[in-house]
């Protein structure tokens, strides 16, 4: 079946999408933003809230933020990283989510279709004053590959964290686990921020925020509920953010339903605290994950 590419409209936003055999995927030029991966008539990959609002210059809930040219809240990032920033208010996970992003080029060939967006003027944005040109290449086949490179144009070295925000979409938290975690450290930073150790597979009990260090190069996510496993592929990244609010943060949460913590996982494939990236003049690194699924 041949690939289409379309540009689209989702309220306010301007969105590219790509339909390739059963698959489909929309993607907003704010933020660069995955919006939903679809594949067939069953239950999506990709989770995008049912309350999502589309609207300029507002993170959209759901789907794969791209947090960049820091992860989380900035005073809790590396020394080096909090230094790069000039203003006073950071705002969290970044500061590309709420800007468009320019569509550099758009091709399909017979075994999918691909995008490549750049984060157009980055010495622009605000209180960061260095030349680091993100870009973003998003490829639909029989996967979906996200690729985040950054590549240093200035004279000076520059430190950031980053985070494609995957949240996935899953028949219900009681019902899943996390393989490839056991034996690596982690942050458990709802207690402290204390260092621990992870035994065995993960399950969710209760609202999760870990950060997960020294990772192989493969996590899985088995859904027994869905009878499907997803696979996360990553280069460049030896570290994931776990995150599901559970049921008191989801009633805080905006464009978050009371229960919708039930059917989402955020598996977030990152460089972030040790894992940290530091480009020398002229240096570039780049971020990927490769997300798969297959029957259990």
């Amino acid at each position: 079946m041949p690939v289409d590419i379309q540009r689209i409209e989702m309220d306010q936003l301007a969105c590219w999408r790509i339909r390739h055999d059963d698959a489909e995927l929309v993607v907003a030029e704010q933020g660069a933003q995955v919006l939903s991966y679809t594949r067939g008539p069953g239950l999506p990959i990709i989770w995008l809230s049912e309350e999502a609002s589309f609207v300029r210059g507002q993170p959209v809930r759901g789907g794969v933020p791209v947090c960049w040219p820091w992860f989380g809240d900035l005073a809790r990032n590396p020394q080096a990283i909090q230094d790069g920033f000039e203003g006073s208010q950071p705002p969290a996970h970044g500061l590309v989510r709420g800007i468009d992003w320019t569509l550099k080029d758009s091709y399909s060939d017979v075994d999918g279709g691909t995008l490549e967006f750049v984060c157009a003027d980055p010495s622009a944005l605000p209180d960061w004053p260095h030349a680091v040109e993100p870009t973003l290449t998003i490829r639909l086949d029989q996967r979906l590959h996200l690729s985040l490179a950054s590549h240093n144009r200035g004279d000076t070295p520059v430190a950031l964290s980053q985070a494609l925000h995957s949240y996935f979409a899953i028949s219900d938290i009681h019902q899943v686990t996390v393989e490839g975690l056991d034996g690596r450290p982690y942050i458990e930073t709802l207690e402290g921020w204390e260092q621990r150790k992870q035994e065995g597979n993960l399950l969710f009990t209760g609202e999760t925020d870990r950060i997960y260090l020294d990772l192989p190069p493969t996590l899985s996510l088995c859904d027994t509920g869905a009878g499907r496993r997803i696979t996360l592929e990553t280069r460049g990244s030896q570290s994931a953010v776990l995150w599901n609010p559970w049921i008191e943060k989801a009633k805080r949460l905006s464009q978050f339903a009371d229960d919708a913590w039930q059917r989402m996982l955020c598996i977030e494939t990152a460089n972030v605290m040790s894992d940290m990236v530091c480009l020398e003049p002229g240096a570039s690194h780049t971020l990927s994950v490769s997300i798969g699924v297959e029957p259990l």
